[in-house]
């Protein structure tokens, strides 16, 4: 038996979900409006959905102490994920006060 409860896989299956599908229709909204700032956006999106991908995939595997190593890449993805989405918004900034 795994150590998580089915309803915090739930949620963290879904949040991963949720950012998937967060991402897309930033992408697409990037496609209706033409404007390709977005598109930074969505690529800006990418490191925080490694990093959970890699807890749950830690989770998975009842956190084995093997891959302890997923822990510290989630922290640093979601480091790295807080940078590339402070530079994707003040690119989307910068977009909307220079047109």
């Amino acid at each position: 038996m795994n150590a998580l409860s089915l309803g915090t896989w739930i949620i963290h299956i879904s949040s991963l979900l949720e950012w998937m599908v967060a991402m897309v229709l930033v992408w697409r909204y990037a496609s209706v409006t033409n404007e390709p700032a977005w598109r930074g956006f969505a690529f800006a999106m990418i490191p925080a959905l490694m990093g959970g991908t890699a807890v749950v995939v830690w989770h998975y595997f009842d956190n084995d102490l093997s891959l302890s190593w997923m822990g510290h890449f989630q922290g640093a993805m979601t480091l790295l994920g807080n940078v590339t989405l402070m530079m994707g918004a003040y690119g989307l900034y910068r977009n909307r006060t220079q047109n």
